[in-house]
């Protein structure tokens, strides 16, 4: 039996980007297609900040969550792992740090709590 893939929310979405949010923070944001996607993206048995923790390897309790039903999109706000312009950001637009979030399978793993 051949079980279909699980999309990803990068196959879901409009857009996946990430962007600088001032010198200290990135910013990841999720531009759902339409409600359904929006509702996987939104769904914090798939989204949550434990989640992104594990995906960027920061801690949970600086992962910030901000889902925005009206536009179909959610954003994820957390530290940088360096600040933006030192000597080992290796990424200063922060462009690169959305291809975790966007690989992600877009089906919950867990009951939601």
């Amino acid at each position: 039996m051949t079980h279909a893939p699980v999309p990803t929310f990068g196959d879901l979405a409009i857009e996946v980007r990430s962007k600088n949010a001032g010198p200290f923070w990135v910013t990841l944001e999720l531009f759902m297609r339409d409600a359904d996607g929006y509702a996987l993206a939104a769904d914090p048995s798939i989204v949550d900040e434990e989640t992104i923790a594990s995906l960027y390897g920061i801690r949970a309790d600086h992962v910030r969550i901000f889902r925005i039903p009206s536009l179909n999109v959610v954003k994820v706000s957390y530290p940088r792992p360096v600040s933006q312009g030192s000597l080992r950001d290796r990424d200063i637009h922060a462009g690169q740090h959305h291809v975790p979030l966007a690989s992600l399978a877009a089906r919950p793993r867990r009951p939601a709590r």
